[in-house]
């Protein structure tokens, strides 16, 4: 078992978020059983689901040998296309009630956080306002507006979605729920 996960800059802290967690299961991209296995999701052809490890992540294989990508997102214009790669083929994705995607800042993948309800969102005043923003853009009246950020919540639906923006460090976010 090897203690030291690959470094990942789009996603910090894969254990804290749950999608790398200790497991024996050899990893079915390199045969290896080194201690950890990824739990998020896998766009892939053949089902994947809990047998890729880490590192076959972190290096690409993973995504080459498998035609596989672990997020979804659309290209922005400002974001370099290699930059976009590898936030979807070299970074572990996270689980969303809905189609989960990245955001991106300054020309770069943020830094996915974690998952955050009201009571974590008080320390963020810019996620928070970015999901104010969200919600009006839906129409939504502003008491609505104001039930709704006060209903988010990290372990339930609906949850909200931190990024750290790698470049101005600004906080980020979006929320969904089924």
């Amino acid at each position: 078992m090897n203690g030291l996960l690959p470094e990942f800059p789009y996603h910090p802290d894969p254990v804290a978020t749950g999608v790398i967690v200790p497991s024996g299961v050899a990893c079915i991209c390199c045969g290896q059983a080194r201690g950890y296995i990824y739990t998020g999701p896998v766009y892939a052809v053949e089902d994947l689901d809990d047998q890729l490890c880490p590192w076959c992540i972190a290096d690409g294989s993973a995504a080459e040998r498998f035609k596989a990508s672990f997020t979804g997102g659309t290209l922005a214009d400002d974001v370099l296309p290699e930059v976009f790669s590898a936030v979807g083929t070299r970074t572990p994705g996270f689980t969303a009630w809905q189609e989960p995607h990245w955001l991106f800042h300054c020309g770069d993948g943020a830094a996915f956080i974690g998952l955050a309800g009201s009571g974590e969102l008080t320390a963020y005043p810019d996620a928070l306002e970015m999901l104010r923003q969200e919600a009006t853009s839906r129409g939504w009246p502003p008491e609505e507006v104001n039930q709704y950020l006060s209903s988010l919540d990290k372990d339930d639906q609906p949850t909200a979605y931190l990024f750290r923006c790698r470049v101005c460090e600004k906080y980020l976010a979006y929320s969904d729920f089924t």
